[in-house]
């Protein structure tokens, strides 16, 4: 057996999913606080190499006829695009004839090298969390340099000239994006970025939901402003 894992196929809009995380850890460019994988002892956004990944390739192929899978859904324990393989994963995938969807957070979504793997995807999911600077270098904390700006920014261009459907996931966290300021500077980011879909989201694992779950009066306010 190979090193990815996969959750159970299910049905969405007609299609079989098949979900798979490709990464045999949590590999990210951010260690963000209330993420439900935990610490990031990985903090890198260069490609890395992991080992069986000529088997692994091996059973993902199995594991889309087995499964008679329509979309496969890249949904890895951290950013995706930092397996080395990605590109064949991505080809393997296509090769079957199956839709192929990646989730990234998004910021390497400016740089050339990951761009080229994305505009291969039918779709690409990016996200939005904290969305003030300082905010963003406390809950997030990405990698030194990174800006809230530049993460945007990123996103933005890319959509620009991406062919596929560009989704954005926005998580709704008490104390941090949940007021009203917050919520129009979302909805400015939306604006900019003009995503074909958007997705809000709030905590929901057990670990953070007391904290830093918004009641559920707030955040249908919330997806009445947001979701489209």
């Amino acid at each position: 057996m190979g090193g990815f894992n996969y959750k159970d196929i299910y049905i969405e809009d007609g299609k079989r999913v098949l979900e798979v995380n490709i990464l045999p850890e949590k590999y990210c460019n951010f260690d963000c606080i209330f993420c439900p994988i935990g610490r990031s002892q990985n903090k890198v956004d260069t490609q890395q190499p992991f080992d069986d990944m000529d088997n692994s390739l091996n059973e993902l192929e199995n594991m889309i006829e087995d499964n008679k899978a329509e979309l496969v859904y890249i949904n890895s324990k951290g950013e995706a695009f930092v397996n080395s393989r990605i590109d064949d994963i991505i080809a393997l995938i296509k090769s079957k004839g199956l839709l192929v969807r990646l989730l990234s957070n998004g910021y390497l979504l400016g740089r050339d090298e990951y761009i080229r793997i994305a505009n291969k995807c039918d779709e690409v999911i990016g996200e939005i969390k904290a969305i003030s600077e300082g905010d963003f270098q406390k809950v997030q904390r990405p990698i030194e340099g990174y800006t809230l700006e530049e993460y945007i920014s990123n996103m933005v261009s890319f959509n620009k000239q991406y062919k596929g459907k560009f989704i954005l996931e926005v998580t709704i966290i008490k104390g941090y994006n949940d007021t009203e300021e917050a919520v129009n500077k979302i909805k400015d980011v939306i604006n900019k970025l003009c995503p074909d879909k958007v997705i809000v989201e709030r905590m929901d694992d057990e670990k953070f939901k007391k904290k830093l779950g918004v009641s559920d009066e707030r955040f249908d306010e919330i997806l009445m402003q947001l979701e489209r």
